[in-house]
């Protein structure tokens, strides 16, 4: 019978490696949640609008997609409002960008203040918000849209001093079975250029 060879083990080596290791292990996973929060900074700063504190019209389309597919799965009732504010030039011309910036950053905030948890307000153009207003029916979308014209016509924004009346014209299309992103986005749109055009 041959003789086993005789294998020497340094123990201090050896748990001086593991220790090693597991320093290692630890740098990486601190390393990894770092990366993993700074990912997901960068995933917010991606959707949201640079001026306001709202999600921008990419994360505003990402969600509209979803409501979509899931009305056209399940029938759940759901609107969007398209949502333009009509003087924001004259602002900017009377009291200059500044001005025009303090009018949508007040929309904004006001639409985040009227609005329900589950519903999304954006800003998804220069002076057009979008609303995706999640299991509500055509008539309670009319009624939102009318409560959110009313208020941002009836709540002053003070530009250095000087009241700045707004004013927005809303467009309200529900989403229907079948129905695509463009084709509610679509909807949507013109029933904002004939509100305006009926203001």
């Amino acid at each position: 019978m041959a003789a086993r060879p005789k294998i020497e083990i340094d123990l201090a080596e050896e748990l001086e490696s593991v220790e090693a290791l597991t320093d290692e292990n630890a740098l990486l996973r601190a390393s990894l949640a770092e990366m993993r929060e700074r990912l997901h900074e960068f995933e917010q700063l991606a959707d949201t609008d640079t001026l306001t504190p709202l999600p921008n019209r990419r994360r505003f389309l990402r969600e509209l997609e979803r409501v979509v597919g899931q009305a056209n799965r399940h029938g759940t009732p759901a609107a969007v409002l398209y949502i333009d504010l009509d003087n924001l030039k004259a602002v900017n011309d009377r009291h200059g960008h500044i001005g025009g910036d303090a009018a949508l950053i007040h929309v904004a905030r006001l639409l985040q203040t009227l609005i329900r948890t589950t519903d999304v307000a954006a800003r998804i153009g220069g002076d057009e918000f979008g609303l995706i207003l999640d299991h509500l029916d055509h008539n309670s979308a009319i009624e939102t849209a009318e409560r959110l014209a009313h208020c941002i016509a009836t709540t002053p924004l003070d530009v250095g001093g000087c009241t700045v009346p707004l004013r927005a014209s809303i467009g309200v299309a529900t989403i229907l079975a079948g129905d695509s992103l463009e084709g509610v986005m679509e909807r949507a749109d013109k029933n904002m250029y004939r509100a305006k055009s009926e203001a």
